[in-house]
């Protein structure tokens, strides 16, 4: 929808890393995988606890927010305003997109100040506990 403007962020309750990895072969079969691949090297961000043991470098320690709503791709600014609030507060951040949503990860360390930040602009931040597909 034109015009629309996502303002609700959902907070997701695992914990991620960020590496590199050798092989496609080596990227785990789950929900929330994020995959970047170039000439020189194959990214992936996924739950800590999956992280293939053959990755050759990792990251660990980042948590997840997800912008709530279908994006569009006439929206404009959206991920700009977002990067824009947490480097005000000096928040790094490493962000995703997927065709209909964009993913921002922080340093679990950071999070509790994100979430403030993004409260501060308006922004509804919902804490996701649990995944009941997932049965727990």
């Amino acid at each position: 929808m034109l015009g629309f403007l996502p303002r609700q962020i959902r907070v997701l309750p695992d914990r991620f890393s960020v590496c590199q990895i050798a092989s496609m072969a080596d990227v785990p079969d789950e929900e929330y995988v994020f995959i970047s691949r170039t000439p020189d090297e194959i990214s992936l961000v996924c739950r800590s606890e999956s992280v293939p043991e053959s990755a050759p470098a990792r990251d660990d320690g980042w948590r997840g927010m997800v912008i709530q709503g279908c994006l569009d791709f006439s929206l404009v600014g959206i991920l700009n305003r977002l990067l824009e609030i947490l480097a005000e507060r000096s928040i790094s951040v490493f962000a995703v997109s997927t065709y209909n949503t964009d993913y921002l990860f922080v340093k679990g360390s950071s999070l509790d100040s994100a979430v403030q930040a993004l409260k501060e602009e308006a922004y509804d931040v919902v804490f996701e506990d649990f995944f009941p597909h997932r049965g727990y």
